[in-house]
């Protein structure tokens, strides 16, 4: 009777009696054995159940065991093979080893030869079984770690935007504000949650190549110089430079942080991008980040009423904005006396996936 944990064989042979031989030998050691009389017949019943172990005979009609064996390296990679060769053969079953086999038994048989061949080679499956574990968990490790170390690096770097924004009265918690105003646009045109996650990735830190403009240009309170003009326009350029380690799965986040200044007509920065060739993620950031700037005092204007910021937005659709982004926005936020939404609290973000919960949880209702 076999034995409840016995591991599975598949004994294959064309010849009835040699075939059993083997079983019975196979079977006093605790083998569960099944039994194939040709390479066609032992890949029907691998399909069927595929077995930890296979002892095929080289010499057999329709499929000979070197057919047989390399079909089973390439459809059950982690089935032990042992080829069963008379003593002239030798040379073949060498070639089998070559070919994926883990070890070959002569003719006759020697009850301890068998069981030490069988031992060994199922010694073999198990240790090469548990080095692939071992790379693929490698691998998975390794992935977790790298997608943590960006994760860690993008909050830093999330952490500095608002630290920049702090030291600036004008800018203060605009990011935030951008990044909430760009969620409900977002959700509004429903689109899938992980564009949601990237936009608001996108959003948050599309203004972090600030951090390569002078002070005194950002702060100036009379009109720009062409040259200091074109010196702040760098910034999408800078903040790509900077994220572009960071975000090289992510690259609708990147354009977003390198295009949120370009224009559906084609006169927008840094390249002049027209229509298609700008991203939807970008063109919602856009709107977002358009309707901030113009109701958020600046250094060089005040801040623009409401109703004349979203005057703006309405003229500027199919030449500056994109018109759905523009009508999402105001759907998103019909109470007019609700705008301009206040900054909320400033939380972690994290790389798209589950990224933005955070931000996804606390911004304004639809």
């Amino acid at each position: 009777m076999p034995q409840p944990n016995a591991v599975k064989c598949l004994v294959v042979d064309d010849e009835p009696r040699l075939r059993r031989v083997l079983v019975r030998l196979l079977e006093g050691e605790g083998f569960t054995c099944a039994e194939a009389g040709s390479g066609t017949e032992a890949l029907a019943m691998l399909q069927q159940e595929p077995v930890p172990l296979v002892i095929s005979d080289l010499r057999m009609p329709q499929m000979d065991g070197v057919g047989l064996l390399r079909e089973i390296v390439a459809r059950w990679p982690d089935t032990a093979v042992i080829v069963v060769t008379a003593v002239a053969e030798v040379e073949s079953a060498v070639a089998c080893l070559q070919l994926g086999a883990l070890d070959y038994v002569a003719k006759p048989f020697h009850l301890d030869e068998v069981r030490a061949r069988v031992m060994q080679a199922l010694d073999k499956r198990r240790l090469k079984m548990e080095l692939e574990d071992y790379r693929h968990n490698l691998e998975r490790r390794v992935q977790e770690q790298a997608h943590r170390i960006e994760e860690l690096s993008l909050e830093r770097l999330q952490a500095l935007v608002h630290f920049l924004e702090e030291k600036d009265q004008y800018l203060r918690g605009h990011s935030v504000r951008v990044a909430n105003y760009s969620l409900a646009i977002a959700r509004q045109l429903q689109l899938p949650a992980e564009r949601i996650d990237t936009i608001a990735l996108g959003a948050e830190l599309h203004d972090i190549g600030k951090i390569g403009v002078s002070e005194s240009v950002l702060h100036k309170p009379g009109k720009l110089t062409d040259a200091e003009y074109r010196h702040i326009m760098e910034h999408p350029v800078i903040g790509a430079r900077v994220l572009a380690p960071l975000m090289r799965d992510v690259p609708g986040a990147l354009a977003i942080v390198r295009s949120h200044h370009e224009r559906l007509d084609g006169k927008g920065f840094p390249d002049g991008l027209r229509s298609d060739e700008i991203p939807l993620e970008v063109r919602v950031v856009t709107v977002a980040d358009s309707f901030d700037a113009m109701t958020s005092l600046r250094p060089y204007r005040p801040a623009l009423p409401v109703p004349k910021a979203l005057q703006e937005l309405e003229a500027g659709k199919g030449a500056q904005f994109h018109a759905p982004a523009v009508d999402a926005f105001l759907a998103a936020f019909p109470d007019r006396a609700a705008l301009p939404i206040s900054t909320p609290e400033v939380r972690p973000l994290h790389l798209p996936g589950p990224a933005a919960d955070a931000l996804r949880a606390s911004s304004p209702p639809n």
